[in-house]
C-alpha cells in the first residue's frame, strides 16, 4: 500500500493509506447511531476521520496510538477535510516507516546541535558555561532534548521543536544585547536553552505527542527547576545568586499566573526571557496555522480558536507554495466555544482569555496587588 501524506489529500479523492491514530473518541449520533471520531496524522499534519458503520466491531481493533490502514473519501465539511472511512485495519509497527508519521523540524538535528555546542562555548561566566556542559555533555539528556517536541499542540510541534525553539530564543537574546546597556547576557541565554527542559520528562513523543504521568502531576516548570538544581548540586562553588536568578527565570517564563506560571518575572532578565519565548511561540504557532492552509485559496485562514482571529496570507507564500488567491467576503465571526478539556499539564500562555494579549497591566484592575 502506497503512502498518501495528509499534505496532498484533495476533496473528492479515494484513497487507501496507512496513519498513525493521534486521537480516538466514540460518540452517539442525534439518531442514537454511534460513530466514531479518529485524529489521523503523519509527518506532514493531521486530518480528521469519521467512521459511521460497524462502529463497535471496528473500534475494537485499535487503539490511540496505532497504526490503521483505511480505505476512505475526502470531503470537505465546515470548511475543513475530513475522510470518510469505509474500512480500517490495524497495521503492526514493523510494517511501517516511522520517519513517515512524526513530523520533524526543518532544520537538520546536527545543525543545531552544532550552533547549540557554539552558544555554549561562547559563554564569559564560567560557573554558567560548567552548568551548560552539565546538561549539554550528558548523552543521556541530548537523546531526548534534541529530538523533543517543544509543546503537544501550541508551538514547534514536532521533532526537535524543543531544541529550535530554545536556540530561537537564544538567537533574539543575541540580537537585543546590544540595543540595551546592563544585561546579563550569559544569564539570559542559559535561560533561553533551558527554560523549557523539562518537558524533556514532561512529554511522549516516540509515537503521537502526549503528556507523561509526571507531566501532568508536575508539569515543566517543576520538572525543569529540580533538573537545574540537581545539576547546580554537583558543580563546587556553583554561586548561590546565580542560582537563583536562574531558577527564577524558569520559574517565571510564562509571565503570568493564569498562565501557570508560579512567579511572575521580577528582574530584567526574566521579563525579558518571558517576551522573547512568548514571541518566538506565537510566530511559531501562526505560520504553523497559515501553512496549513497553503492549499485554499481564500486570503483568509480559518478562525484561529486559540488566537481568538482570522490571519491575512495574501502574499505569505513567497515561493509560490499556495495557489493564487481569490476575493472573499469577510468572514462572520463563530459562535463562543466551550473550552475542551485538557490535562492540567497543558501550557496555557498562548490561550489569553480575551484574545491576543500580553498586558501585564491589565491584571491589575480590581484585583489586590501580590507584589510578592
Amino acid at each position: 500500500m502506497n503512502k498518501v501524506f495528509v499534505s496532498s489529500i484533495r476533496e473528492r479523492d479515494q484513497l487507501e493509506s496507512v496513519f498513525l491514530v493521534k486521537d480516538k473518541i466514540m460518540a452517539m449520533a442525534k439518531n442514537g447511531k454511534p460513530y466514531m471520531t479518529l485524529r489521523l496524522m503523519d509527518k506532514s499534519g493531521e486530518i480528521e476521520g469519521r467512521v459511521w458503520d460497524n462502529v463497535d466491531e471496528l473500534s475494537a481493533t485499535f487503539d490511540k496510538d496505532d497504526f490503521i490502514a483505511i480505505r476512505c473519501k475526502a470531503t470537505v465539511y465546515l470548511g475543513k477535510m475530513q475522510l470518510i472511512i469505509s474500512e480500517l485495519f490495524r497495521v503492526p509497527e514493523h510494517q511501517v516507516t516511522l520517519a513517515d508519521f512524526l513530523p520533524e523540524s526543518e532544520r537538520a538535528i546536527e545543525e543545531m546541535e552544532r550552533e547549540l555546542a557554539t552558544l555554549v562555548e561562547s559563554f564569559a561566566d564560567p560557573h554558567l558555561k560548567g552548568l551548560m556542559k552539565a546538561f549539554f555533555d550528558d548523552p543521556a539528556l541530548m537523546s531526548l532534548y534534541r529530538v523533543a517536541p517543544a509543546a503537544k499542540g501550541m508551538h514547534h510541534v514536532y521533532l526537535g521543536g524543543l531544541l529550535e525553539h530554545s536556540l530561537s530564543v537564544a538567537r533574539l537574546v543575541d540580537a537585543i544585547i546590544p540595543l540595551y546597556t546592563g544585561l546579563n547576557r550569559d544569564l539570559l541565554v542559559a535561560g533561553a536553552l533551558l527554560h523549557d527542559v523539562g518537558k524533556v520528562r514532561e512529554m511522549t513523543y516516540l509515537r503521537s505527542f502526549d503528556y507523561t504521568d509526571e507531566g501532568k502531576l508536575l508539569g515543566h516548570i517543576t520538572i525543569g527547576v529540580e533538573m537545574l538544581q540537581e545539576r547546580i548540586a554537583s558543580l563546587p562553588g556553583f554561586p548561590t545568586d546565580l542560582a537563583m536568578l536562574l531558577k527564577h527565570m524558569l520559574l517565571s517564563h510564562h509571565g503570568q499566573y493564569e498562565y501557570g506560571s508560579p512567579k511572575r518575572p521580577k528582574t530584567l532578565e526574566a521579563t525579558i526571557l518571558n517576551y522573547l519565548d512568548d514571541l518566538d511561540s506565537k510566530i511559531n504557532g501562526i505560520r504553523t496555522h497559515i501553512r496549513k492552509e497553503a492549499e485554499s485559496q481564500s486570503r483568509w485562514t480559518s478562525y484561529h480558536r486559540l488566537y481568538d482571529r482570522y490571519y491575512y496570507k495574501e502574499g505569505y507564500f513567497p515561493d509560490g507554495e499556495a495557489e493564487e488567491l481569490r476575493e472573499e467576503p469577510a468572514l462572520p465571526e463563530p459562535a463562543a466555544l466551550a473550552p475542551p478539556a485538557e490535562p492540567p499539564a497543558e501550557r496555557r500562555r498562548e490561550e489569553p482569555k480575551k484574545g491576543f494579549r500580553n498586558n501585564p497591566f491589565e491584571q491589575l484592575q480590581g484585583k489586590n496587588l501580590d507584589l510578592f
